[in-house]
């Protein structure tokens, strides 16, 4: 990594550690937090990481943009900060110069299809968008005479129908009845819709990485200061291989998710190689949340289910991120799908070629 991504994480994470972090903000019990911790994090350009300087963004890399996201993971903190990138990363990809402020993206969901109708207004439903309620803006992808459309879209001109994710946070319903866009350009020639899919479930894989890892870090400082039998929980055994077992599934999810990421920045384009990449994180970086998530749970014990405490904030993040953007069946149907129709002979090669 160069000088410049390592100042990048290393803001992120002072800007989280100073303005979000967990333990304080469940203490505060309000969300007043939310307006200092954005503007910082605005003014500094991280939210606009991977969109180009001449289109009113940072123009940092892709491999940039993830160590945001996993330094976000990591103080679990429920912002649009992801769905903000993402939908810069989108406009991006049209050309469309991106608004300040708070952004979500639409459609999230495999099956989802917008249209772009004839006089450049916008039909049809997107499910499930992340934190559209809070977003001053949606970057949309919709289908005209078979061309993938990119356009902005102010959320005060859709009508939402309120959801949740299991985390409690924002999963809301977009209906998009004629909307008229803000602006509107064609994606460039190998920009497809599932482009927009692909490219959430690394963003997906990345958080989750940083959660798992934030977890683990948790965990490990709670086993060394509860005290059960005159000593440390942490020298019993059994809690001392629940704590490996979760170390080695974060390292894991970091592995995988980083692999992603490298994939996505040294290609230029969203051939069958980053799919692989992609997809395997996904899958592996899932299985880590679920079997994560319950060996904290099982050090902590009751205490990690309660309000006052972080655990539960990392922990339903984890299980909501797990099935955004194709949970691990619908990507380990896809990865098998690809892989049967390359043919045998052509499987070796392609794990060899990573």
């Amino acid at each position: 990594m160069t000088d410049a991504h390592d100042a990048i994480v290393e803001t992120t994470n002072r800007m989280f550690r100073d303005l979000g972090e967990p333990q304080a903000l469940v203490t505060a019990g309000d969300e007043r937090w939310k307006a200092p911790l954005w503007r910082a994090l605005e003014d500094a350009g991280l939210t606009r990481a991977w969109v180009p300087e001449g289109l009113n963004g940072a123009g940092a890399e892709i491999s940039d943009g993830f160590g945001i996201l996993v330094v976000a993971g990591a103080y679990a903190v429920a912002i649009p900060l992801a769905e903000t990138l993402l939908a810069g990363w989108l406009l991006a990809q049209a050309g469309l110069a991106v608004p300040a402020g708070t952004m979500t993206l639409a459609p999230v969901r495999d099956g989802d299809h917008l249209r772009m109708n004839q006089d450049g207004t916008l039909s049809g439903r997107a499910a499930a968008v992340p934190f559209a309620r809070e977003a001053e803006h949606l970057a949309v992808v919709a289908e005209r005479g078979g061309r993938a459309m990119v356009a902005l879209v102010a959320r005060a001109q859709c009508a939402l129908e309120n959801g949740y994710s299991i985390a409690g946070e924002p999963s809301d319903t977009v209906v998009f009845d004629g909307v008229r866009p803000v602006a509107l350009a064609e994606a460039r020639r190998e920009f497809t819709a599932d482009n927009l899919l692909l490219m959430g479930a690394a963003v997906r894989a990345a958080q989750m990485s940083g959660a798992l890892q934030g977890i683990l870090e948790r965990s490990v400082a709670y086993a060394n200061e509860r005290i059960a039998f005159e000593r440390p929980i942490g020298k019993f055994q059994a809690i001392q291989h629940g704590l490996a077992r979760l170390a080695g599934e974060a390292a894991a999810a970091t592995a995988a998710a980083g692999s992603a990421a490298d994939a996505i920045e040294n290609a230029g384009k969203f051939d069958d190689e980053v799919v692989l990449e992609i997809a395997s994180a996904k899958i592996r970086v899932g299985e880590a949340a679920g079997a994560g998530a319950a060996i904290a749970h099982q050090v902590h014990g009751a205490i990690g289910f309660s309000t006052e405490h972080v655990l539960h904030r990392y922990t339903q993040r984890l299980w909501a991120w797990r099935d955004e953007f194709g949970g691990e069946a619908a990507w380990a149907l896809r990865l098998g799908a690809q892989v049967a129709a390359r043919g045998a002979d052509a499987l070796w090669p392609l794990l060899a070629a990573r």
